[in-house]
């Protein structure tokens, strides 16, 4: 969605209390959380700004957003399997 701020936890619900967990006990998760939410930041900002920015920028942040989901997104998977 143009304009969005794209949470992990709007993402993937159903995986809302994963999320939680991992944020605080799994630091390469954290880390990987953190630098999404950094990017979807940007990806934002620059949306709503009149400030020119390159289309080919913002579409390597929204790439860069796209790869970092889908890791978050196999460590969810793989934590919600394991009991």
């Amino acid at each position: 969605m143009y304009g969005a701020r794209h949470h992990l936890t709007s993402e993937f619900p159903e995986y809302q209390h994963t999320i939680d967990l991992l944020k605080t006990r799994n630091n390469d998760f954290a880390q990987l959380l953190n630098e999404y939410d950094v990017t979807d930041k940007k990806i934002y900002g620059y949306t709503q700004q009149s400030t020119p920015v390159s289309d080919t920028h913002i579409e390597e942040l929204k790439k860069k957003r796209l790869r970092l989901k889908d890791q978050l997104y196999a460590i969810l998977r793989m934590h919600k399997r394991t009991p």
